[in-house]
């Protein structure tokens, strides 16, 4: 019989996810914002849909990414926006940033949760991919008035079969809406000419046991992804084989689309 699983956030090394301490090891371990584990989406869903409204508005603008991590996403509308800036609470992933960047194109540290450092009306839209929801609070002011603002972020729902299939090694989901209320709340009070939050949801397929854990320990030192492999491979192996597909593990990838008219 296999070991229960237990959270991998006991380990002494475990940093919580998405705090500015976690940013900062995340980026000194791979220098740029991306997802160790293998999966697929089912088309349409939420990152798609993003991409090609964000594909027609930034055409011809002065444009601000919020939340750019290492310029990968920024770096991708050069050819189409008149200027494009990206901002980020971490350093190492806008030096990053800043090692690839194009004539057209800056980076800027900055922490969203204080009062961006552009003037006002400096930019005709901005764009949000997943970054801090803190940042609606503060981006009115450097938008032009009539700017759209495009906002992605993961919704309550995502992934929330994981907690459910690996108990423990997951924690448990959340009841009712929390995110969203959060974002509500920020985009009230931030006093937007017009604003609207639609659901977005469709699947994401994990391709193996290992990326189980991999999603599980993202950001997190070696130290805490061995450990949870060395005690948990052979238990999720044995779930995983129970409920994946030919495509892979099924989990709702679900996302919460903003737009904003300032």
């Amino acid at each position: 019989m296999n070991p229960p699983l237990t959270n991998p956030k006991n380990h002494p090394d475990w940093i919580a996810p998405h705090s500015l301490n976690w940013y900062a090891q995340l980026a000194s371990l791979s220098a740029e914002y991306v997802y160790p584990w293998r999966s697929t989406v089912a088309e349409p869903n939420g990152e798609s849909l993003f991409t090609q409204e964000v594909a027609y508005m930034v055409q011809n603008k002065k444009v601000l990414d919020i939340g750019c991590g290492h310029g990968a996403f920024t770096l991708r509308w050069a050819s189409v926006a008149r200027e494009l800036v990206g901002v980020d609470v971490t350093n190492r992933f806008v030096q990053t940033a800043k090692e690839m960047t194009l004539p057209n194109v800056s980076f800027v540290v900055s922490n969203t949760k204080e009062p961006l450092p552009f003037a006002a009306g400096e930019f005709d839209c901005a764009y949000n991919r997943k970054g801090p929801t803190s940042a609606y609070l503060h981006c009115k002011q450097v938008i032009k008035a009539g700017g759209q603002i495009l906002g992605l972020h993961p919704a309550d729902q995502l992934f929330a079969e994981l907690s459910q299939w690996f108990p423990d090694l997951f924690e448990p989901h959340p009841s009712g809406t929390p995110i969203r209320d959060s974002l509500e709340n920020r985009l009230h009070l931030a006093s937007f000419c017009h604003m609207d939050i639609e659901s977005i949801t469709s699947t994401e397929y994990i391709l193996s046991p290992l990326d189980v854990i991999k999603l599980r320990c993202f950001g997190q030192l070696p130290s805490v992804t061995e450990q949870a492999i060395a005690q948990h491979l052979e238990s999720v192996q044995r779930i995983f084989d129970q409920h994946t597909t030919a495509n892979g593990l099924p989990v709702t990838f679900a996302h919460y689309f903003v737009r904003v008219i300032v």
